[in-house]
């Protein structure tokens, strides 16, 4: 389906669908009084992109209560997250958007029947896919959102969005510090090796996570599968559950254990978790783990212009960068000084 962009292979999944209205997401313009009109395929994509736990929004240049009073009419309120329904420009609603999320730019597309608001996003934004609404029949059909995997996560993505939102209201409420609030939540994070219902999910990390990964390289299910039945090899994988629910399996880290100690080959968080500290008590988990073996513990990390936070949560819980190449470092653990769990979480492993 055409676009304004190219999708090749190395560009990111497409995390958010960002929705222009009138004569796009419905036939017809409120502010001229039509009475809009819902396209039954319209409805059945967005339900399918909701399925395959890829967010939506919007970006409208509208009257606000008028417009929202129509999604409700149609049902559709509850699939749009954060939207922006005001008189501004269609690039900074996406960056509103993006960011809220917690997402990249080059992970959103952008829907419209206007050529210039196309233009104006594809100028001012270049990593969003611009898509026009007349191409919308084929949405469902672009590389970029179809998942090779549907998992559980993903059909929950938008209901697990909608609770972190009410967790970043109470917590902007809370009279007290971050690690207060957090101590309210009654966290427990559940650190396992990965087991067969995991990979799916393992894989779909891998390829979603670009900000908060330590390589950036992607892992098919098949070599996952390969490395979970290596005796060399420990694949861990971390779920969090508090008392407004399941976020789902949110970190992944592949263990490398030679001869010489363990190397962490790979370590990915979720971005709707990093201000719940679950890289942190994944890190303190496994340098204990190697502490009680007698191993040592290096993690080798490939800088991008994304994951900068990720090097300093290794830099944070005590690692020190003992050799580089390029963008390429590796960085050791003396497994002397290892920070404990937050207080208030339960950590079962």
């Amino acid at each position: 389906m055409p676009g304004s962009q190219p999708s090749p292979r190395d560009v990111p999944s497409i995390k958010c669908v960002v929705w222009d209205l009138d004569d796009t997401l419905w036939r017809g313009t409120l502010l001229d009084g039509d009475d809009p009109v819902l396209a039954p395929e319209t409805r059945e994509i967005v339900r399918g992109l909701d399925d395959r736990g890829i967010l939506q929004s919007v970006a409208s240049r509208n009257d606000h209560d008028t417009a929202w009073a129509k999604l409700t009419a149609f049902a559709l309120d509850e699939f749009f997250l954060y939207p922006q329904i005001r008189w501004a420009d269609k690039s900074e609603s996406i960056r509103v958007i993006a960011d809220r999320l917690g997402i990249g730019l080059d992970t959103v597309a952008f829907v419209d029947d206007q050529a210039f608001e196309r233009d104006e996003v594809h100028d001012l934004l270049p990593s969003v896919l611009t898509i026009d609404a007349a191409d919308v029949g084929g949405l469902l059909d672009i590389p970029r959102m179809r998942p090779r995997f549907i998992t559980a996560e993903s059909r929950i993505r938008r209901k697990m969005y909608v609770a972190d939102n009410l967790r970043n209201r109470l917590e902007d409420e809370f009279p007290g510090t971050r690690q207060e609030f957090l101590a309210t939540l009654g966290m427990c994070v559940t650190i396992r090796a990965a087991g067969e219902p995991d990979l799916r999910r393992a894989e779909e990390l891998t390829i979603r996570a670009n900000q908060l990964n330590t390589t950036g390289r992607p892992y098919s299910y098949e070599e996952l599968t390969a490395l979970t039945k290596s005796p060399d090899h420990l694949l861990l994988v971390a779920g969090l559950e508090d008392r407004y629910g399941t976020s789902g399996t949110v970190g992944l880290a592949l263990i490398d254990r030679g001869s010489g100690g363990w190397l962490i080959r790979l370590f990915i968080t979720s971005c709707r978790v990093v201000s719940r500290g679950v890289g942190g008590i994944m890190l303190t988990h496994i340098l204990r783990s190697a502490r009680s073996r007698g191993v040592g513990l290096r993690a080798e990390f490939i800088h991008n212009d994304r994951n900068r936070m990720m090097y300093m949560t290794y830099k944070f819980h005590g690692f020190r960068e003992i050799a580089g190449d390029g963008a390429t470092v590796l960085l050791e653990h003396d497994l002397e000084n290892i920070r404990a769990y937050p207080r208030g979480v339960t950590v079962r492993s």
